[in-house]
């Protein structure tokens, strides 16, 4: 998520300082991307700079200053909320990445790769199971309260509307971090499957093949021909 569009979308809400939009943020995202209050006045900087935001005014007296969204700060955020998010520039992912290298690297066992992330995975998709479940109770348990009496007859306070939003929020967040991690689960399951089809084939994978192999010794050649003709050109041009 850009930090920027997330400071953007709180201070939509009222002026806020750093430390503020800092506990905001990680409050209504489960601390799942966590912030430093130096990144934070970092991207209000940009945004100053950028005409996105302003100060309120002058520092309290702890040296707080509250930001505000000027006129084309709250354009921004209207854009944002309207506007879907970019796939076109997949993010790299190390996971892929190093099993694509595994597959090409001589000496690797890319099954054992396989099988212990899938561990990890499955581990990681418990936890936040259980997360899921501890905030469907806390919701479960407030949707209780109101209808209860207290021990003095009086009703009942009922819990703050923006409490039960952040757990919404919160729910939203680990639901999708779910998703992704099954999704994770089901990709390995196919990467074992995949793999255990090339190992019957007749010509097993045996790491980088000779055409490509000649390939990256010609261009090593032609790479090394062409910095030595551009070294003897800057001898001739000294002399």
């Amino acid at each position: 998520m850009s930090v920027k569009q997330g400071l953007l979308a709180l201070l939509a809400e009222g002026p806020m300082y750093g430390a503020q939009l800092r506990v905001e943020f990680e409050e209504r995202t489960g601390g799942t991307w966590p912030l430093n209050v130096g990144q934070v006045y970092t991207t209000l900087a940009r945004l100053e700079r950028d005409g996105l935001v302003e100060p309120t005014g002058e520092a309290d007296a702890e040296g707080r200053i509250s930001y505000r969204l000027t006129e084309a700060g709250s354009a921004e955020v209207g854009t944002w909320w309207t506007t879907p998010v970019d796939r076109d520039n997949t993010p790299r992912d190390e996971l892929t990445i190093k099993l694509a290298l595994a597959v090409t690297v001589p000496g690797v066992d890319v099954a054992t790769v396989a099988q212990t992330q899938r561990t990890a995975t499955l581990k990681h998709l418990h936890d936040l199971t259980r997360l899921k479940q501890q905030v469907m109770r806390k919701q479960r348990d407030a949707e209780r309260v109101p209808n209860a009496e207290t021990p003095t007859g009086d009703a009942p306070t009922a819990s703050p509307a923006g409490g039960a939003d952040h757990d919404l929020a919160w729910l939203l967040v680990l639901e999708n971090l779910i998703f992704t991690a099954e999704a994770e689960v089901r990709w390995l399951d196919h990467v074992e499957t995949r793999l255990h089809r090339e190992s019957l084939r007749p010509f097993p994978r045996s790491g980088r093949t000779p055409e490509a192999a000649a390939r990256a010794a010609a261009e090593d050649t032609a790479y090394r021909r062409e910095s030595a003709d551009h070294g003897t050109d800057r001898t001739e041009a000294r002399r």
